[in-house]
């Protein structure tokens, strides 16, 4: 992927509970810590787009809030229902600082998730 790279906030601001919603480059993501790694993700269920970041992460999978579905948090893979992966994104370091490559486009209509944040 070739975008544009997108500061989310310092890694000793990142919550203790190892989620972050945010928002960057017309995306709504959701960020979480896994151990000393960090992942980043479009915050869109790809079961009925539900906003993930309302759901729990626990013991290495992200649990959508809707239906259920769980997703492995290293690799977005869904564990168990078939439904496709989530939308990972690059994620670095910089400076004390998480970073995420975005595209250039926006997201498209099956991209965005229902709900209020």
């Amino acid at each position: 992927m070739t975008g544009n790279w997108h500061r989310i906030c310092d890694i000793s601001e990142f919550p203790e509970d190892g989620k972050l919603a945010a928002s960057a480059g017309g995306w709504e993501l959701l960020i979480v810590q896994h151990g000393d790694d960090y992942f980043a993700y479009n915050d869109c269920c790809t079961h009925q787009a539900s906003r993930l970041s309302t759901g729990r992460v626990r013991r290495g999978t992200i649990m959508c809030p809707l239906h259920g579905a769980r997703f492995k948090v290293e690799t977005g893979a869904c564990i168990g229902a078939g439904y496709p992966a989530l939308r990972q994104f690059p994620l670095r370091i910089d400076g004390g600082a998480l970073t995420v490559e975005l595209p250039d486009a926006p997201p498209g209509p099956g991209e965005k998730p229902v709900g209020n944040p």
